[in-house]
């Protein structure tokens, strides 16, 4: 028996005993029946059972995490991270809306895990002194299991939205930070100049037909093909043959756009703050439940500042994206997307922050 989504099934059911196991899962504890089951059921059971010691278990050793402000890495920074956010976030809710997931118990699964947090705001942190507001925000988790550990995780939470539901602006926050840790006179980060480095020289994959697959039959053709040619080439009237009329389109800092206007728009936006902008295709995964093909693509965007755009004036910043995009696709064409990354991370960089 194939795994089971999530689309339609209420927490209560997702969290109940499963019986037997639904799919091979070598080395993973007892308790989990298919890679849907375990990255749900333990995601709930450190962050709402308060289970931390849990993360030893089902994080390797030196697990890298990828953020857009740098990496962390190791289990003892998982769970020095987890604490600092719950010491902020103490009931904090996750109510899982999609699990995208590929791979086998051999070489391992990779998971995109789409998450929306209800919290409030009641101890200091990252966030600043506690405001007592109520935040509601997604984030997405990108991770590689194998024998029921995390090896490697790649994370995007929608800093901007938490940061207005507190009162605040990505901007605002993004400026502060870039203060505390400003580029030197030698430059940026190193491990942030190389992503840019490497992205920029990545030509990417061209197709000679440049017609757009069925999703469904060739998700990571398509999204190669969506990225090059509306992204890197700027053929932005293709958005038309992508995404349906009626598509639905939820961003950063709970952007929410409607129709093919105004994600061409949104994208276009986006790529006018870099003449020479490019975007890397990272992963994709994709699942099929009934009559729709959901794709998850983990995607990189890397650029100078050097045009007034989306964010503002030219700082003249080489600029980093790490972000995750989930598309929900029918009869061929994208009905919905949620794209998540770090305003605040890009703030930070375009305000001088090293």
């Amino acid at each position: 028996m194939p795994a089971l989504g999530l689309y339609g099934r209420d927490i209560a059911e997702l969290l109940a005993p499963q019986g037997a196991r639904r799919q091979p899962l070598h080395g993973f504890d007892d308790i989990y029946v298919d890679i849907i089951d375990y990255i749900i059921r333990c995601t709930h059971r450190i962050w709402e059972e308060k289970d931390i010691g849990l993360i030893a278990t089902h994080y390797s050793q030196n697990c890298p995490i990828h953020l857009m402000s740098g990496d962390v890495a190791g289990v003892e920074g998982v769970i020095a991270g987890t604490l600092k956010t719950l010491n902020s976030f103490p009931d904090r809710t996750l109510v899982g809306e999609a699990v995208i997931w590929s791979g086998n118990e051999r070489n391992g699964f990779h998971s995109s895990h789409r998450i929306t947090s209800h919290a409030t705001h009641q101890g200091d942190g990252e966030f600043g002194p506690a405001t007592g507001h109520s935040v509601c925000f997604t984030t997405i988790a990108d991770c590689l299991c194998l024998k029921n550990r995390i090896i490697e995780e790649w994370l995007v939470r929608d800093n901007a939205k938490i940061a207005r539901d507190l009162g605040f602006s990505a901007m605002a926050l993004g400026q502060a930070q870039a203060k505390l840790s400003p580029a030197t006179s030698s430059g940026i980060a190193a491990w942030r100049q190389k992503q840019v480095d490497e992205i920029l020289s990545n030509d990417g994959l061209d197709f000679a037909n440049p017609a757009l697959p069925d999703p469904a039959k060739a998700p990571e053709e398509f999204a190669y093909l969506v990225f090059q040619q509306i992204w890197n080439l700027r053929r932005l009237s293709r958005v038309r043959e992508v995404y349906a009329a009626h598509a639905h389109w939820a961003g950063p800092d709970a952007r929410l756009l409607f129709g093919h206007g105004e994600i061409a728009g949104w994208i276009g936006a986006l790529l006018s703050m870099s003449k020479g902008a490019k975007v890397r295709v990272d992963h994709v995964g994709s699942v099929t439940e009934g009559p729709y093909t959901d794709i998850a693509v983990r995607w990189s965007f890397a650029g100078m500042h050097d045009s007034t755009g989306l964010y503002g004036p030219p700082s003249h910043a080489p600029l980093y994206i790490l972000a995750i995009s989930h598309w929900r696709t029918l009869n061929g064409m994208i009905v919905e997307e949620t794209t998540i990354f770090d305003e605040i991370a890009l703030w930070h960089q375009i305000s001088g922050g090293a």
